[in-house]
């Protein structure tokens, strides 16, 4: 991705519920007006207003069995067109000079892979042309262009990624994500009601909440913000609390040992058990699920014994039917002894980057749930969490034990 040299640039990301109502999308465009007002350049990238992602499925349904994945995204992309629109119109009638941009004209390229694109660059001449001819650009996320000129869609939440991609290609200060929050916590404040905000967290840490079901942030989104450099500050747009800074944290005195709790009840387990324990079976298990775009999460593997192992995985509630459906005849094939899976199932997590030099973590976290009566299903950790599998109906309790346990109520 290009850069451009320093100027006080800004670019803003809108959510559904930022731009819901005609109201909202006024509401809106006062801030972003405020911020042009104070001498910055604004770019402001914008989702759809409110349920209209979700509604424009549900009639797609309705008219087909099994969408057609190519024309589910030229009838996604309609959803950020209004928001983008309309939020032109309301800047301009403030006093603003403002264009609406698609993905497209906006210069987002993507991957051909339908409802899951991956931005490859972006050829930010347009928008520049336009900010220079003193207009803010109001560009639709979540969507981009093929090399054939195809519309796609980058996924659930892609107006996050797409509004990163776009700072870092223009060189932005920062990139403002405006939801319906305050900022990042150390826990779902829905879920634990004393769950405290953070000033700031490291991209690491973020990347790793957003990952295990915290949806402030899409991953890939921090993922970029890490990769380019740029600060996003997440903050609300019915409020001006300043919001929670994700940046590159230097200083170890400023590391916490655990930072916050994720947890994520979109989570389905398949087991395959008695499989032979000999190079390639993994492969051949799970190349169909990589093909077929299914991302597999939560992979652990049984000791060996006898030269049969259990293996299980977890995938999103959305994609066990598929998944399993692709495992099922791959069974017999590699000399399995049968397949189970279930749906009934969570994750959750503690999340800290002071966690990785610093013993007790696992025991502490493994105490906690027992102590509120949880049964662990499976366990998976990196070098900044930890990660347990468990029953879905105990979700709400494990998230409030842990944050009790790791006293995340306090500074």
């Amino acid at each position: 991705m290009a850069t451009q040299g320093a100027r006080r640039l800004i670019v803003q990301k809108y959510g559904g519920t930022s731009v819901g109502s005609a109201e909202r999308i006024t509401r809106s465009a006062e801030r972003i007006a405020a911020v042009a007002d104070a001498g910055y350049d604004v770019v402001v990238t914008v989702s759809a207003m409110g349920k209209t992602t979700d509604e424009l499925i549900g009639l797609a349904r309705q008219v087909s069995r099994d969408p057609d994945d190519r024309e589910m995204d030229q009838l996604l992309v309609t959803g950020e067109q209004v928001s983008a629109s309309l939020m032109a119109m309301a800047l301009i009638d403030r006093g603003q000079q403002a264009v609406s941009l698609t993905g497209a004209q906006a210069g987002i390229r993507t991957t051909r892979l339908f409802t899951k694109a991956r931005i490859t660059d972006i050829h930010p001449e347009r928008i520049r042309r336009e900010l220079d001819d003193g207009r803010i650009p109001i560009v639709t996320g979540f969507q981009g262009i093929t090399e054939d000129l195809d519309v796609t869609t980058i996924g659930r939440g892609g107006s996050d990624t797409s509004a990163v991609a776009i700072a870092a290609a223009l060189g932005a200060e920062r990139c403002e994500i405006l939801t319906d929050v305050e900022g990042i916590y150390t826990a779902d404040p829905r879920v634990v009601p004393n769950a405290r905000k953070l000033n700031q967290i490291s991209y690491e840490e973020m990347l790793e909440l957003a990952s295990l079901g915290a949806r402030v942030m899409h991953p890939r989104a921090v993922e970029l913000g890490e990769v380019y450099g740029v600060p996003i500050l997440v903050r609300s747009s019915f409020s001006d609390a300043p919001g929670t800074l994700i940046t590159r944290i230097e200083d170890v005195e400023v590391r916490k040992n655990v930072r916050g709790i994720a947890h994520d009840t979109d989570v389905a387990k398949i087991r395959i058990v008695g499989v032979p324990d000999r190079p390639g079976v993994a492969a051949a298990i799970f190349m169909p699920l990589a093909d077929a775009a299914i991302s597999v999460d939560t992979i652990v593997q049984n000791t060996s014994l006898d030269g049969k192992t259990d293996l299980s995985f977890t995938v999103s509630r959305a994609e066990h039917s598929r998944a399993a459906a692709l495992v099922e005849p791959i069974v017999p094939s590699i000399g399995a002894s049968g397949l189970d899976h279930s749906e009934d199932l969570a994750k959750v997590s503690v999340v800290g980057t002071g966690m990785q030099s610093a013993p007790g973590y696992a025991a502490r976290m493994f105490r906690a749930l027992a102590g509120a009566g949880i049964n662990i299903d499976m366990i998976t950790t990196s070098d900044i969490r930890i990660t347990c599998i468990i029953s879905a109906s105990q979700a709400d309790e494990a998230v409030n034990a842990l944050h009790a346990a790791f006293e995340l109520d306090q500074e």
